[in-house]
Order: structure tokens, then C-alpha cells, then sequence
């Protein structure tokens, strides 16, 4: 995966603080829970544009992941309060791609960072072009 040198905008930041049920046995944060994480971040960027993702369903648009991506770089732990940064980076015909990047609480040091590529798809699963005025609420002219 190439990770933009620059992190795309318009942007959104999440905050989270680590559950003790989100931790493993070593208690660190759990690898499958970066996806979780990822997915409340993905969500706040959608709401952060003015339209809930349930909204983005209604009018007939679903966007299934196909690909996930995770580097992790310094665990996070229980209590650990993070930071999530969230921006499309990426615009396809009929799919888009989320990155991600997880710092500390002084959004200075990366702790792990992520994509996730989704496929446009109708109410069927057919897949369908993005449709403007999705790209125009997520910040993509045109």
C-alpha cells in the first residue's frame, strides 16, 4: 500500500479512548480492532460532511469493503486515548479508499495507520459509479 505523503482533505479527526474489551492478553490493543476504530472514524467523516452513512444507504448507495489494509507501529493499550485521522485519498469509477492514521494524544507520533477500499455498489450489490453528489459531499470536485 502506498500511504500519501500528504494526508488528503477535507479530513476528520476521532477521538477514542482504549476499552479494556478492545485489549488482548498482553493488553494491547487487538489487531482486529483497528478495523472497528477505522470504521467509527470512517463513519464521523461521513457525518462530519452533513449525511449519516444510514442516509448514504437510504438513497440507494451501499459501500462494502473489499480491501483493508493495517500497519501498526506502536501498540496502544488499555485507557490509551487516540487520535484517528480519516480522508478519502482515493477516487475510482465505482469504488473510493479511506485512509487512516492513528496517533497519540498529541497527534505528533504515528501509532499505526490503515486503508480501506470500497466498492459502490446499488441496493443489489451491483456495482455502480460513484455517484457526484457523494464525491461533491465527500470534498471530490465533479
Amino acid at each position: 500500500m502506498d500511504f500519501p505523503k500528504v494526508f488528503p482533505m477535507p479530513d476528520a479527526w476521532l477521538t477514542h479512548r482504549v476499552s479494556y474489551g478492545e485489549t488482548d492478553a498482553m493488553g494491547v490493543l487487538y489487531y482486529a480492532e483497528y478495523l472497528h476504530i477505522f470504521e467509527r472514524s470512517r463513519g464521523l467523516f461521513i457525518r462530519e460532511r452533513g449525511m449519516s452513512y444510514s442516509t448514504v444507504e437510504e438513497r440507494g448507495i451501499l459501500l462494502p469493503v473489499r480491501e483493508a489494509w493495517c500497519r501498526y507501529r506502536v501498540p496502544s493499550r488499555y485507557d490509551d486515548e487516540i487520535h484517528v485521522h480519516c480522508a478519502v485519498s482515493e477516487w475510482n469509477r465505482a469504488s473510493l479508499r479511506f485512509v487512516y492514521e492513528i496517533k497519540d494524544p498529541a497527534r505528533e507520533r504515528l501509532l499505526a495507520q490503515g486503508s480501506t477500499e470500497h466498492a459502490c455498489v446499488n441496493k443489489l450489490g451491483k456495482p455502480v459509479r460513484v455517484p457526484d453528489w457523494l464525491k461533491a459531499l465527500f470534498g471530490q470536485p465533479t
